[in-house]
Formats: structure tokens, sequence, C-alpha cells
């Protein structure tokens, strides 16, 4: 029982250790755009999200129980060494793109991190597969279509409406919209995301049989999980930042307010609908929507194209990481220090790779080298199809001004 208790204690601690690295992996989610058109200062910005992401945390448990209860059968002999594993899979990946400055799902991370350690410590009886197809890759395939589409008629309606205004005044009064606006994807990405490590924390309590099956977060799991995650993105990762905010597309307050509208709205109506899916993939596509929302602007696709790759490998890689973690700690304690040991070398060396280049809030909106090439993209063949098909709104810069009778 010592060690049943020692083992639950440390799949606490990595998991904690795994939404700290959510939330600075995400924190571009909610703030990069309101960075990149000066709407906030990059460290208030990240302050807000941090202090958002914590109350979000509060607000609904629906999709912490999807993740201890709907994917993952607590009933099917899932041990505490299998979590460990799968959150080590997910950490890992995490990280690497991080130092990629690549925003790919953190939430797909864990998904694929448990999925890989259960199938390999339990079998395929262990996962519900029919929980992982409705609530994990129906939503990973739709959801950034869907906010790409409401961003994109967001920012045409937006250029349409103030066509006669000064576009001074417009850029300040969207501005401020954006502060309002990133405020609301950090609270629903608290909603949604800190919810994950609850839910992960919440399936080691039932393993170890200290809470019953099917029990909603104790509190102190929710107060713990929302610290954590607030603490991650006031860190700031700054390296996705710049590619959210610079390397996708330029991105002017108009774009940028409604990007982070028709994100927070995705975003929240999964969370209440107990969707877990990736804040990442939404917003991303939400930035990538506005982009083509704007006539004139380019959306560097060969970023994207990379995005894309990432988001695609992510349940893969993390469940390959973490299926290798669960054969070692299946073999007892050695292989839980083994797998340890391995997690904290390689977690060691993306962080001394990564100060070869640092990023701060001092540089974040320099342009990134990968887009200094793209900087001046023609208008690539995907952008010319939807510009064809659905023409520009009349006042935008680039357009021919409307006959006067």
């Amino acid at each position: 029982m010592e060690h049943m208790t020692l083992l639950i204690g440390i799949v606490i601690a990595t998991a904690l250790v795994f939404d700290f690295t959510n939330g600075f992996h995400d924190t571009a989610n909610a703030m990069a755009t309101t960075i990149s058109t000066g709407a906030l200062k990059p460290k208030t910005a990240v302050a807000m999200a941090a202090v958002l992401n914590l109350v979000g945390a509060f607000l609904s448990v629906a999709v912490a129980k999807t993740i201890s209860g709907g994917i993952i059968d607590e009933s099917a002999g899932v041990k505490p060494e299998m979590i460990f594993a799968a959150l080590v899979g997910a950490i890992v990946w995490n990280m690497l793109t991080w130092l990629a400055g690549l925003p790919s799902s953190s939430s797909h991370a864990l998904f694929g991190g448990l999925i890989g350690a259960t199938l390999v410590a339990v079998g395929r009886h262990g996962v519900h597969g029919e929980a992982v197809v409705m609530k994990v890759l129906i939503p990973a395939l739709a959801a950034p279509i869907v906010a790409g589409l409401a961003s994109t008629l967001a920012t045409r309606l937006s250029y349409r409406l103030g066509r006669n205004a000064d576009p001074a005044a417009t850029a300040k009064g969207y501005r401020a919209g954006q502060i309002a606006s990133a405020g609301l994807v950090s609270l629903a990405h608290g909603t949604n995301d800190a919810q994950k490590t609850m839910g992960v924390i919440t399936l080691a309590l039932i393993t170890g049989g200290v809470v019953a099956p099917h029990a909603d977060p104790p509190l102190w799991v929710i107060v713990s999980a929302g610290a954590a995650i607030a603490l991650g993105t006031y860190i700031g990762g700054w390296r996705i930042i710049r590619t959210m905010g610079k390397g996708l597309t330029d991105i002017q307050p108009q774009q940028g307010f409604a990007a982070q509208t028709g994100a927070a709205a995705t975003i929240l109506a999964s969370s209440h609908l107990g969707f877990a899916l990736s804040t990442t993939q939404v917003c991303s596509g939400s930035v990538m929507g506005a982009g083509l929302g704007r006539k004139g602007a380019v959306v560097r696709w060969s970023t994207a194209g990379r995005m894309v790759a990432a988001w695609g490998l992510t349940l893969p890689a993390a469940g390959l990481v973490a299926a290798g973690a669960a054969l070692l700690t299946d073999q007892g304690t050695w292989g839980v220090v083994t797998v340890a040991v391995a997690g904290l070398a390689i977690c060691a060396a993306i962080r001394t790779a990564a100060r070869r280049k640092p990023i701060t809030h001092t540089n974040v909106n320099d342009e990134p080298a990968a887009a200094d090439a793209t900087a001046t993209e023609p208008q690539g063949a995907v952008t010319a199809a939807i510009a064809a098909v659905i023409p520009p709104p009349v006042g935008v810069p680039g357009t021919t001004p409307a006959p006067t009778a």
C-alpha cells in the first residue's frame, strides 16, 4: 500500500508537470494575435491569460469526466504505472513541438499517450473506441474547419461594416475588442485544457482506490491543475506565440478579433458538450481563416502544412513513446525509475537546445526565420480559389472602390 501511495504521488506530480507544459505550449492560442497586433504588451497578455485560465478551471468538470471515465476503461485493470507512462509520452512530444515552435495539440498528446500505454498494458478492451472516435477524432477534424470558416466570415463582415470608418479609429476599437475576446479564449482554455489534467489525476486516484469510479475531481485536484496550467501560461510559450502571431499570416486588429471570437465560441461549446477537443487546432484554424478573410493577406501554407503534419503525428507519436514507456514501467520499480530518468534527460536536452536561439517577450514579434523567406509569398492556389468564390467586401484595402451614383 505504501508503494502504491508513492506511485500515485509520482503520477500526480508528473500530471502537474504535463499541465505546466500544456500551459506554456498553449499560451499562443489566446494571446498570439493580441501580441502580434500590439493590443497588449507580451508580459501583460500572458499574465491576463494565466489568471483567466485559473478561473476557467473551476467552471466545469465535463471534460475531466470524459478523460477519467470516457476514453479509458478504469475497470479494465488500468494501473498508475500505465498513467505515468502515458504522461511521459505526452510531455516529451509537447517539449519537442515547443522546440520546433509548432502549435501542436497538448490534448492529443495526452490522448495518444493514454491510448498507447493502455494498449500495451491492458489491451484493446481497455480503450473505449467509440468514445475516441466521437469525442476526440471527429472534433479534431471538424473543430478547426468550423472555427476557420467562422473567422473567415467574421473577418469579411468586420471589414464590410467598417468600410466607411476612419481606419485608425477602427483599428483602435478592434484592439480593445481583441483584449476582451482574448480573455474569453483564455477562460475557455481553462474550461477545456485544465480539466484534462484533472481527469488524469482523478483516473490515477480511481485506479489506486482513493476515490470511487466515475467520481468528480476533488477540489484539491481542481485547484492544483488550475494553478499548474496558469503558471505555465504565465511563463509564456514565446516560440509558439511567434509562429501563431507572425508565421501563419499577417494579422490586423479586425482579423485578430474575428479569429479569437470564433475560437472562443467553438471551445466553450465543446466544453459544454464534454468534447475534449484541441484548443490549439481550433485557434490555428481561426487564424488561418482570418488570413483568408482579408483581401491581400497571404496565408503561409508552408508553415500551415508543417502544423497540420504535426497535428497528424501527435496521437501516434505520443502513443508510441508512451507504449515503450509502459513496457518498461510494467517491469517494476526499476522500469519506473528508468522511464523517469530518460524523460528528464530528454526534456533537459530539449531545453538546452532551445537556449541556443532564445525567444522571449523582447523578440517575440520579430519575423520568424522560416517566414522571412515567405514574407512576400505570392497568393497561393487555395487563397486565390477562395477569393474567387467569395468576393472581397467593399472598402477592404487592396480592392477597387465601389462606384458612386
